[in-house]
Parts: structure tokens; sequence; C-alpha cells
């Protein structure tokens, strides 16, 4: 019988030819590291599944706090994977879960930032962020979010399991037109903001929320600014020419790898915990119109927590009037 030459792979999945971010894990460089992100996601899901809880119980609604969580349940999820393929190198499925969750998780911060900013331009321009153009813009573009996110892993998988070069070459051109469109929502809330703040208003900031309105903006466009750049960094070498496997260029070592995918999104994460946007960005339950965000909250009426007994953000930088100096001014008015 004739002896048949094993020159490749002969079944799906094959492993990949070329270089990629971080490369092949290993235990004794990958596992130590990993690991320490490992028990940061665990505590910042902790923390945020805890306020979330505890909102919930008195009646204050905030999603985002949720989806936090769920973003923190992804990246815990990645370390497992990314920790379970160090140690089994050759096995292409891991190699495939763990590649997929790398690039998904993020969206879901994505997301999160460009709710921030669509309530920031409600504030500060009322009829415009209302305005049902505004507003259908924004449920396409979540919509766009989810497409490509499936676009991605479906080509993910599919790199895997071809070897033909014309799907190869539309897969990396799917890829690259999905990193692209994230990079550009990464970025999404700075000209939004921005741009809200350099048209002249028509009517008064309305208020929601604690804290300072250049506060949230602050927040926001320091996670977009970290967020944008690990999109960024992420697009822009996966549109350099692709190198073999046994020879990546020096942008694809592992302290790139961790700290334009898991470090901006732990300094983002931990960012958005310490700083309590459940409290900065919350509005009303049921809000749908000019007018609506700053109308009292009945749950915030009803809180007896310890919180209601410390002076708040504004009264601390005089961003508030005094009550009675309130009063004076309505006296005087009348």
């Amino acid at each position: 019988p004739k002896m048949r030459k094993h020159t490749m792979p002969q079944h799906a999945p094959y492993p990949p030819k070329t270089a990629g971010l971080g490369g092949i894990p290993t235990v004794h460089t990958d596992v130590p590291v990993t690991v320490i992100f490992l028990l940061l996601f665990i505590c910042a899901a902790v923390a945020h599944m805890t306020i979330f809880q505890l909102n919930m119980r008195r009646g204050h609604k905030f999603i985002m706090s949720g989806m936090m969580f769920g973003f923190c349940m992804a990246r815990i999820t990645t370390c497992i994977m990314r920790i379970v393929w160090a140690t089994r190198p050759r096995n292409i499925q891991i190699a495939i879960a763990a590649q997929i969750f790398v690039a998904a998780g993020v969206v879901l911060l994505f997301v999160i930032n460009l709710i921030f900013a669509q309530r920031i331009i409600r504030a500060a321009h009322p009829n415009s962020g209302w305005h049902p153009v505004f507003k259908h813009s924004f449920t396409a573009i979540y919509v766009l979010i989810v497409i490509a996110l499936v676009m991605v892993i479906i080509t993910n998988v599919q790199n895997f399991y071809t070897l033909n070069a014309n799907t190869k070459r539309i897969d990396r051109a799917v890829i690259l037109a999905v990193g692209t469109f994230y990079t550009i929502i990464s970025f999404l809330p700075f000209p939004l903001v921005i741009g809200g703040l350099l048209v002249p208003r028509k009517t008064r900031v309305e208020k929601f929320g604690s804290g300072r309105f250049r506060t949230k903006i602050a927040v926001l466009l320091t996670a977009s600014f970290l967020l944008s750049l690990g999109a960024a960094f992420r697009v822009g070498t996966n549109f350099k020419t692709p190198r073999p496997i046994d020879n990546p260029p020096t942008y694809y070592n592992k302290g790139c790898f961790y700290f334009f995918n898991l470090t901006v999104e732990v300094l983002v994460i931990f960012l958005y915990l310490v700083v309590r946007v459940d409290r900065r960005f919350h509005v009303p339950d049921g809000s749908k119109g000019p007018g609506d965000y700053s109308r009292r909250n009945l749950s915030d009426e009803k809180e007896g927590n310890v919180m209601t007994r410390i002076n708040t953000e504004e009264e601390v930088f005089d961003d508030a009037p005094a009550p009675e100096s309130a009063e004076k001014l309505n006296g005087d008015q009348r």
C-alpha cells in the first residue's frame, strides 16, 4: 500500500499560519498575568452586581450596571479560556473560543458609552436629543453593532475551517471592516458630546443623576479615550501585512495584547465603579421627552440611606444654590 503524505492537517479546524496579537499563550508567561486580570474582573463583577441588586431593591433602575456585570462575566470567561489554551496550545477549538471572547466582550462597553453620550445630549439639547431621527439613529447603530458582532464571530470561526485562499481573503476583509466600524463606534462619543457643547443651547441643561454636568462629560470622554485607544491599535495592526506565525512583528507581543485589550478595559470598568455611574447617569424611569430628565424621581424621594445625609457634589463645589438662597431669589422675583 502507498504511504500518505501528511504535508498539512487532514481535517478542520486548521491551525493558523499567520501571527496574531499576543501569539499563542504559554503557561510560564501568560497564566500568571491572566490570573491577575481574572481576579480583577471577578472583583468588578461582584461589585457591579451588588450595586445593581441594591439599586433594584430601592427602585433605582440602572440597567447599565447589569450590562457591566455581563461584560465582566464575558472577560472572566476570556481569561479562563486563555489559561486553558496555554495548557493545551495544540487544541484549535479552544484557540477559536479564546479568540472569539477576546474580540466580542468589549462591545458591551461601546454600547454603554453610547447610552451615556445620548443622555448627555438629551440633557443639553432636549428638543434635538429627543427627536425621533436622533432616537432611531441610535437604534440603528445598536442593530449594526449586533450584526457586526455576528459577522466577526462567523468569519473568525470560518477562518479556521477553510484553506481556500479566496475565502480567507474575504474573511480578512470582513474582519478589517468590522474592526474599523468598532473603532468609529468607540470614538463616537467625542464628536457627539463635543458637538453638543459647541452648538448653542436654546434651554438650560436638564439636571439628571448626581454630580456636576462637566464631571459626567469628563468621565465619559476618559472612558471613550481608553476604549478607542485599544480599538484603534487592534484595527491598525490588523491592517498591516500578515506575518508568519513563527516570525511575528514586535507590535504583536504579549505586552501589547494585555495593555490594549484587558488593561484599558479594567481601567474603564473600575472607573465606572469608583465614580458611581449608577448615580451620575441615572435618569427617571419612563423618560420619553424634553423635561423628563429634570423631574424628581420618586424613588430618590424615598431614599433614606446615609447618602442623603452628606453633602452632594454640587454643594461641595457650590454648583447648586443653598435652600435659603433659592428662597430669597424666588422672593425677589415676586
